[in-house]
Order: structure tokens, then C-alpha cells, then sequence
């Protein structure tokens, strides 16, 4: 067979049914094998949104998600996705065309250095040059970007090596020298951690989005209630437990909860488990290390003591971990703490109300009290990412956002991965009106396709995040953060054949959020939000 068959069929032997690209020249031949194939592919209006909807299908599913572009400006419009990917270390593989072999560092055209320039966000570049090599690289990359700390792999393909000729045989197994990531925990750590438990009156859980890239949800939940340990979540972590459950404090950081900040500055022993405790998470590490043991979880050892020391480090699959210590360990004697802790619970300030506009915190608890319980919410990133990780409210569903890297526009794209990876049957995607304007050409996608996602669009026509630093910190001196003159999203929208409706004052939120989760299809929700509404 040729080589772009070989890569169908490898796509086919890796179990994947969907696929996310946008073909051009350098990719062809692997296009005109995916037309006998029955793998389904979706076209994108964007590379970049291949890239988010892949990614999102793999936090979805558990399986490396596949997108597929072109050379040049197409393998280059990847580059966003990857990075974001690669922060929040979802699982990936984006295969790109490439010119031809011969002509490759001529500065031909569409020729671009893809592997040199996503290394930096990538676990692993393959550039493929010869036909034989292709079923073991592409068996490599689904073992790299699935296994270990998980995240994106490229496979570079001249269109040469594409309509070579090869003998088929695809790897049963893989063995990659050098790489052989660690998982199972060291007993003797294992022991500490378990002593280290016992001895604890004040501990907290702080865990993250490791724990749901291990499938470790419900052993988490069962160690904390085993434990009688109070948890918190990084952003990353939200719907790990279910936001009424009497051990959950919320998300902790800068833009977190009161409970939960006051609770990791008042602990005897902090356990982090699937995260990088970073910036936006830990404001203060070399604070909270000082007067707190840290037990810290992770499958990465160079996330280990990154941001902050840890007394006792363990390098293990968090899953292996957790399923120990809920064999291993007893309640805590933390009946004082919690009690401590549930005074402390809605604490902060309220939110108040402006008069012409909606309150998005209403909305936002308007929809997620009415969503399935595996219900997918989908945040975009700016003040509508802070407002979604306050109020949101998640019982056994997952709460998707770009993290790491912070990436606008991804919520559109993310919600259509993430509807064709679950049998969830809601899925809505929360975004500001700056991030839907960056990806809102996927609405043609939406149709196409027939994906029903359930948009809400925050209108405050601003870029409300940077106006509210530029007032915060810049004497109110507001520049290049002006968005009106935009479009009517609702109507547009509808010249896409979706319904839509918009609201613009608090007494009309119930009607709209029945509305948006009662719609057959895909619905846009506009939600008109003053531009003075804080974080």
C-alpha cells in the first residue's frame, strides 16, 4: 500500500473514528485514503480549531484525539493548539503534509520547518522519511501521547514519502529507548505518605487535572471521603467532585474561593495530586511551603518541586496512588477542621446587579442547575472563564478550559470535540464575545455536521479582562480594548439557521437558560453583560 494508506490504516488499527483537519496539496494523498475509510472527518473552518477539537475529544474520550493539516500556514495554524495542548497535557496526535523530500530547506512553496518549530510544545516531532517507517512511528506517537504525562505528538509526512510504496506491518507493542515513564508508587514513599496521613489534623487534598487525565475521578472521591479530608481544585480540576459535596471547598488561586485559599494557608499537610501548583493556582508557594508538609502526586518527576518544595515527593499514575491509599488509609482525625472549614463556606463578597444588564453569575447557575448530571461545559478564556470556574455548579460531568496556555477562541471548537467524544446529550460552551469572534466561523461546522452545542456569548463589547487591568492598574486608561461595532451574534446565528435569543435583564435569565437547554439543536444564548463587571 502507499504511505497515506498506511497512515489510514494505522488511524484505523488505533480504534479512531473521528478526525478534525482541513486538507490542502501536501496532504492529499492521506485525504484521498480517508475517502474510502470509515473514519469520520470533520472539516473545520480553521486549522487551529482541528488542533482544540482534537484536543478536546481526547480529555473526552481518553484516547489521543487526530487532526490533520496541511504544510506550510496549515501545520503553522496548528501551533496555537499544540502549545495549548501541551500546558494542559491532553493527549494529541496532528499529522501534517510536507513538500516533497527533495525539495525540503529550498524555501519552496508552503514549506515550512514544522517540527522545528512545535518541538518546544510537543513530546515528540516525527519527520517521516521513508515509507517503511511510518507504521512504526504512528504506533510510537499514539504510545507517546497516551501514556506517561501525557500530550501532543507530531508526525511530519512529505507528500514523497505519502504515495510511496510499503509493506504493511503495524507493531503489536512499542519500545522506545530512554523513555519509560514510572507508575506504579514506590512502596517506601507510598509508606511515608500514609504515616504522613494518619499524623495530619488539618490536611487538604489539592488536586488537579492530572487526576482526570489518570481516569481517577471516583478513586479520588472515595480516598477524600475514606480520609475525611477536605478537597480543593485548580481550575484544571473543577468537577472532580461535585460541587454541594460537603468535602468540596472549590477552586483555590487568585480568583478562587475563600474556603479554599484559607484552607491550604491554614493546613498541616497539604497533598497535591495531578498538578503543577502554578501561578494562578498557588499565588504564594514559598509561603505555603514553609509552614506546611507537601506530599506531591504526579506522573512527571519535573513537576516535582517545579513551583513549589515537596516533603514528600511521589512519581507514580495517580490512579495507582489513589486505589493504595483508600486500601492503606483510615479516617483522619479531622472532625474539628472540617468544622473550622464549614464556617468559612460562602464567605467572600456578593455580586451585584446593574441595572440594563444581566448578572453572568446568575446565568451561569441558571444553566448548570438545569444541566444532566454528565453534562460538558465548555469555558472560553477571560472574565467568562472566572465567572464559569466561580458559579459553575458540576455534579458528574467535566468542566473543559484552556488552562495553561489561556487560549481565546478554544470553547467553540473544544465544545464540538467534546460532543462527538461523549454520549452526553448537553454540551454548552460559555464564551466572551472577544473569544467567539476569534473562532466563530465554526458555526458552518456546527451545521455541517449536525453537532448540537449549546452556545452562551457574554456581550460586554470590550476585552473585560485587559479593560479591567488597564483600569485596575493603568489609571483607567483603556486602549485597544474597544469591541463595539461588532456584529448582533444572535442574528447571526440565525443566517446560520440556529436559534437564538438575547437578554439583557436578570428577570428574563430563567426563560432563557429553558430555552437554551430545551432546543432540539445547537442555540445561542446572547447575554448582554456591563463592561464594568468585574472578575
Amino acid at each position: 500500500m502507499t504511505g497515506a494508506k498506511a497512515i489510514v490504516t494505522a488511524l484505523e488499527r488505533e480504534g479512531v473514528t473521528t478526525v478534525f483537519g482541513y486538507p490542502g496539496a501536501a496532504i492529499c494523498p492521506v485525504y484521498d485514503c480517508l475517502a474510502d475509510s470509515p473514519i469520520c472527518h470533520i472539516l473545520v473552518r480553521q486549522e487551529q480549531n482541528a488542533g482544540h477539537a482534537a484536543a478536546a475529544y481526547g480529555r473526552i474520550s481518553g484516547r489521543p484525539g487526530v487532526c490533520i493539516a496541511t504544510s506550510g500556514p496549515g501545520a503553522l495554524n496548528l501551533l496555537t493548539a499544540l502549545a495549548t495542548a501541551y500546558m494542559d497535557s491532553i493527549p494529541l496526535v496532528a499529522i501534517t503534509g510536507q513538500v516533497s523530500s527533495d525539495q525540503l530547506g529550498k524555501d519552496v512553496f508552503q514549506e515550512a520547518d514544522i517540527t522545528g518549530a512545535a518541538e518546544p510544545f510537543t513530546k515528540y516531532s516525527f519527520l517521516v522519511k521513508s515509507a517503511q517507517e511510518l507504521p512504526r512511528v504512528m504506533k510510537e506517537a499514539f504510545y507517546l501521547a497516551s501514556t506517561g504525562r501525557q500530550g501532543p505528538v507530531l508526525i511530519d509526512v512529505p507528500v514523497d514519502v505519502q504515495n510511496q510504496q510499503v509493506e504493511f506491518s503495524y507493531p503489536e507493542s512499542v519500545m522506545i529507548r530512554g523513555y519509560n515513564p514510572s507508575t506504579r508508587p514506590n512502596l517506601l514513599q507510598l509508606r511515608r505518605v500514609v504515616e504522613a496521613i494518619a499524623a495530619a489534623r488539618r490536611p487538604v487534598i489539592c488536586a488537579g487535572g492530572g487526576v482526570f487525565s489518570a481516569g481517577a475521578r471516583e478513586q479520588m472521591r472515595q480516598f477524600a471521603q475514606r480520609c475525611r479530608i477536605p478537597v480543593v481544585t485548580t481550575m484544571m480540576g473543577i468537577g472532580l467532585m461535585p460541587s454541594d459535596h460537603p468535602l468540596y471547598l472549590g477552586m483555590l488561586g487568585s480568583f478562587g474561593c475563600s474556603a479554599a485559599n484559607y484552607a491550604i494557608r491554614h493546613s498541616d499537610l497539604l497533598i497535591l495530586i495531578g498538578t503543577r501548583a502554578g501561578d494562578r493556582a498557588m499565588c504564594q508557594p514559598g509561603v505555603v511551603e514553609k509552614r506546611t508538609r507537601v506530599i506531591h502526586i504526579d506522573i512527571d518527576p519535573a513537576e516535582i518541586r517545579k513551583n513549589m518544595e515537596a516533603n514528600i515527593p511521589l512519581v507514580a499514575d495517580a490512579r495507582l496512588v489513589l486505589e493504595a491509599l483508600v486500601d492503606e488509609c483510615g479516617p483522619a482525625d479531622t472532625g474539628m477542621w472540617l468544622a473550622e472549614l464549614q464556617q468559612k463556606q460562602g464567605d467572600g463578597a456578593g455580586y451585584a446587579d446593574r441595572e440594563g444588564f444581566v448578572n453572568p453569575h446568575r446565568v451561569i447557575a441558571a444553566i448548570t442547575s438545569r444541566l444532566e448530571e454528565d453534562a460538558i461545559y465548555v469555558a472560553d478564556v477571560g472574565l467568562n472563564q472566572i465567572w464559569s470556574a466561580r458559579s459553575a455548579r458540576m455534579q458528574n460531568g467535566r468542566f473543559l478550559t484552556s488552562g495553561g496556555m489561556g487560549t481565546m477562541g478554544y470553547a467553540l471548537p473544544a465544545a464540538m470535540g467534546a460532543r462527538l467524544a461523549s454520549d452526553a446529550g448537553q454540551v454548552v460552551a460559555v464564551m466572551g464575545d472577544g473569544g467567539f469572534q476569534m473562532s466563530m466561523q465554526e458555526l458552518s461546522t456546527l451545521c455541517q455536521h449536525d453537532i448540537p452545542i449549546k452556545m452562551v456569548v457574554f456581550c460586554n463589547d470590550c476585552l473585560g479582562m485587559v479593560r479591567q487591568i488597564q483600569r485596575e492598574h493603568y489609571g483607567e486608561r483603556y486602549e485597544a480594548v474597544d469591541l463595539s461595532g461588532g456584529p448582533d451574534f444572535a442574528a447571526l446565528a440565525q443566517v446560520y439557521g440556529i436559534p437564538a435569543m438575547t437578554v439583557s435583564q436578570n428577570s428574563e435569565i430563567d426563560r432563557a437558560a429553558e430555552a437554551l437547554l430545551s432546543a432540539r439543536g445547537s442555540f445561542l444564548l446572547q447575554c448582554r453583560v456591563s463592561p464594568d463587571e468585574p472578575a
